[in-house]
């Protein structure tokens, strides 16, 4: 046994309860406890471990006098347990009490809880499983530790063992800095294990009354949007978290940054959200987080070449999604078409293709395999508060859409209008997307976005079309309030206007498209995005 001298906020480390699932590093810290005459009491795996790993080890029931019972759930719930934990060491009454009952302190708690999270984000995990993963003992010690933290270390990750260690080596116990630390800690981790807990339970799709998000920090970035500001990317785990872009394995390149990742995930969104319309390959561009080309095409390397095509000046130095593989050829292919972005990411990439384009952009990034599902819900912090939406969903079967003035759509117009609806989700408002039929697929040929009135948007879709415009489907993401956008859109030849309809003045955009000759079809839903 070793001895060490005591600075004076040094809380001595006599007695430690350690009961953990994880156990990496425990047989490490328990062996140091023990060279330094800790007494170490402890549950289940945890005690079988620690004995086969040569460390002594008084089991809890040894403790308590009482045996674990009903498949474990009661072990530690017991007042020889949390009355030394919660046992002021400072109060004559509270050590006139404890001496009594015979109840020993204990000055550290070493406990992290049942894997409730992994549990049921395990495909197939049934509902008996994941409550059977709801700790109880365990947040309870956690809790009584940390309210008592003047006296008792609590620890609840392994990261900190070493910490705990040096501290218990040096010092000869644990510091008032480090136990307030660890305190906090530990009412963090049961408050998100909790919330996690509560989302399981939850009804899909309920707005609760009181709301509690957790995220865990996954990784520290260079930067955010700009250089002069911090950012880290956290994993969410309370609104039923979908998985995208953040499940994605980066195989080339640099580190994405802040912004490579939010325009990966727009990127990728669309990229799936066509795929599901069109049944084809589709390649989407995105740039600062609106579309500037999507197209399907029976070949990845024709999606990709006409998803370029759509607005070849805005899509240099993009973000390429294809929800398809990336094979060698289509590899070769873009390195001979040339070009510049920051980030492909694929259902795939070959092994042959990342090769290829390492070769000729070493600092593309380079995303395979990312997640398909998205959460449901959608959050955006206010000053103050959140808001807190559903995801905004497809309109549905364009079969169901009103035809409200004009010639009959073909099968073609319907087909054009049904992949431009995922593409005016994507834009920010307002917005105006024009698309036309391709040789196989889809295309968007012009998009205005972002603008403070619709006759703008308008106005830049038709510009960025310029000639594709004859013949184009235009989908407005909001009614027209006047007929003056639809008249500038009729004027550079489009031959379908497709919105949701509800505007006072629909008449004036119906009887115009009945004078030129155009159909018109009104989805009877919205799609803003801000």
């Amino acid at each position: 046994m070793t001895t060490t001298p005591q600075r004076s906020d040094a809380v001595p480390i006599r007695r430690a309860l350690l009961s953990v699932s994880d156990k990496s590093g425990i047989v490490e810290l328990a062996k140091t406890l023990a060279e330094h005459g800790v007494e170490i009491v402890s549950t289940g795996g945890t005690a079988r471990l620690l004995e086969e790993s040569g460390v002594a080890v008084r089991p809890v029931d040894d403790l308590t006098g009482f045996p674990e019972m009903l498949s474990g759930r009661v072990k530690t719930l017991h007042p020889k347990v949390h009355g030394g934990i919660l046992a002021r060491r400072d109060d004559a009454d509270h050590a006139r009490q404890t001496a009594e009952h015979e109840i020993p302190a204990i000055d550290l708690v070493v406990v992290n809880l049942y894997p409730f999270e992994r549990t049921v984000s395990r495909d197939g995990a049934t509902r008996d499983e994941c409550v059977e993963q709801i700790d109880i003992g365990g947040p309870a010690m956690v809790r009584s530790a940390a309210k008592n933290h003047d006296g008792v270390a609590v620890v609840v990750d392994p990261s900190r063992y070493a910490e705990v260690a040096d501290e218990i080596v040096g010092l000869g116990g644990t510091s008032a800095a480090l136990r307030r630390s660890l305190a906090a800690e530990a009412f963090a981790r049961t408050a998100a294990y909790d919330a996690v807990i509560a989302s399981y339970l939850r009804e899909p799709g309920d707005l609760p009354a009181r709301l509690t998000l957790t995220f865990s920090q996954d990784r520290v970035l260079r930067y955010g949007e700009n250089p002069h500001q911090r950012a880290s990317v956290y994993r969410e785990q309370t609104l039923g978290a979908g998985r995208g872009v953040l499940d994605a394995e980066l195989v080339g390149g640099k580190e994405l940054s802040y912004n490579n990742l939010n325009d990966a995930e727009a990127a990728w969104w669309l990229a799936a959200a066509g795929r599901g319309v069109e049944d084809l390959p589709v390649a989407v561009v995105v740039k600062h987080a609106n579309p500037c080309g999507f197209a399907s095409a029976d070949r990845v390397i024709h999606a990709i070449d006409r998803a370029i095509e759509g607005d070849p000046m805005a899509a240099f130095g993009g973000i390429l999604a294809v929800d398809a593989v990336v094979d060698a050829a289509a590899a070769s292919w873009l390195v001979e078409r040339g070009g510049f972005f920051e980030v492909l990411i694929a259902a795939d990439i070959s092994d042959d293709a990342t090769g290829t384009l390492a070769s000729k952009w070493p600092n593309l990034r380079l995303l395979r395999r990312p997640g398909r599902a998205r959460s449901g819900s959608t959050i955006k912090q206010l000053v103050g508060g959140l808001l807190v939406q559903d995801d905004d969903a497809l309109g549905g079967d364009p079969s169901g859409w009103t035809h409200a003035a004009g010639p009959e759509p073909t099968s073609a117009t319907r087909r054009v209008a049904a992949a431009m609806e995922p593409v005016i989700r994507a834009l920010s408002s307002n917005a105006v997307c024009l698309g036309r039929a391709g040789e196989t697929g889809v295309e968007l040929v012009g998009a205005g976005a972002g603008q403070m009135d619709r006759v703008a948007a308008c106005r830049n879709a038709v510009t960025k079309a310029g000639e594709r415009a004859a013949g184009a489907v235009a989908f407005s993401d909001a009614f027209f309030p006047f007929d003056d956008g639809p008249r500038l859109l009729i004027d550079a030849g489009v031959t379908t206007l497709v919105h949701p309809g509800g505007s006072k003045r629909d008449a004036d955009t119906f009887d115009l498209c009945d004078e030129r000759g155009v159909t018109c079809l009104t989805t009877g839903r919205r799609h803003f995005r801000h």
